[in-house]
């Protein structure tokens, strides 16, 4: 038994907290949950009689954005002076940043608490042992960042690339080299045109949808399967629901949006209204610029109608 284990310690309870960061790892990280849970024998092995396991937490990420109820237990616990001792299977399991970190450190100080994981035993009240408790924080919050960097260049790679499209939109396919292009099936092909006119010629996609309907005139759609390598496109009836082709054909893949910037917490909006640039042979796409009334993500563009309107443009 180490020396930095004493009999005060033992006469309290050990806490062992175990968490995993999503539900994906909690079903297939089989490994890494049963070495959390096999602290408890450690505990006892060290001499604790009373080991509490708080496993709460398990799916929920310790980055400090989402509560964690078993943590806040944790504290609880620390604070009231029922720990002796807090295991963890490393730094990283009990916190993802900073702030977690050091409050749980502070107050193990405080209560005379020491912190065990896989590498050792640590006392906060003395100073090695709080630089690098300090220093294991500090990793584990750069670790998190690092992997999330890594992930966005490696969506950002893919946009540019072309790949970001889960689903190709009805009308397209995508090719064996990676590219987008307009599906060779003529028959699709007109059947697209056709709606698109249809919706010129009523103003209004609901009743276009109806027409179709109405006429039991077939519409394409995309095949199951097919959402992330595109692929050919097949004929089916309408559906019951009007919206389901309004959002297939009209929607999908032609929604207006305003570029989040620079703040990458910045929720979507609803998607904007369709504005179709009308030409003689008939509807080509959307409108280059924002059409007078037309709601984008962000903003109302177009010119107020009322008094209590008259406030420029609306930033969410």
């Amino acid at each position: 038994m180490s020396e930095k284990v004493k009999a005060h310690h033992l006469e309290r309870g050990a806490y062992v907290y175990v968490r995993q960061s999503t539900p994906y790892q909690v079903r297939n990280n089989l490994e890494s949950k049963d070495r959390q849970y096999a602290l408890e024998g450690r505990a006892q092995q060290l001499g604790f009689s009373k080991v509490v396991v708080i496993d709460e937490d398990l799916g929920r990420s310790g980055s400090g954005i989402q509560e964690r109820p078993g943590f806040g237990r944790l504290l609880a616990s620390v604070c009231q002076g029922l720990a002796g001792a807090v295991f963890a299977l490393e730094a990283s399991r009990l916190a993802r940043n900073n702030r977690d970190w050091h409050h749980l450190v502070d107050l193990c100080a405080l209560t005379e608490t020491l912190l065990i994981d896989s590498d050792g035993i640590y006392d906060p009240r003395q100073l090695n042992d709080r630089l690098v408790l300090g220093l294991k924080g500090t990793m584990s919050e750069f670790e998190l960042g690092l992997l999330r960097q890594r992930a966005r260049e490696a969506f950002e790679q893919k946009v540019r690339r072309g790949f970001a499209l889960w689903e190709v939109p009805v009308g397209f396919i995508r090719t064996e080299e990676g590219r987008i292009e307009k599906t060779p099936d003529r028959q699709v092909q007109q059947a697209v045109v056709s709606v698109f006119r249809k919706f010129q010629q009523l103003g209004s996609a609901r009743q276009a949808t109806i027409w179709f309907r109405e006429e039991r005139i077939f519409v394409p759609k995309t095949k199951p399967g097919t959402r992330r390598t595109g692929g050919d496109l097949g004929f089916a009836e309408q559906r019951k629901n009007p919206s389901d082709v309004e959002e297939s054909l009209l929607r999908r893949g032609i929604r207006v949006w305003q570029d989040r910037g620079a703040n990458p917490y910045r929720r979507w909006a609803r998607p904007a209204k369709l504005a179709f640039q009308k030409t003689a042979e008939g509807v080509e796409g959307i409108a280059s610029g924002p059409p007078s009334g037309v709601h984008q993500l962000g903003g109302v563009f177009g010119k107020p109608t009322t008094a209590g309107d008259q406030r420029g443009n609306v930033r969410g």
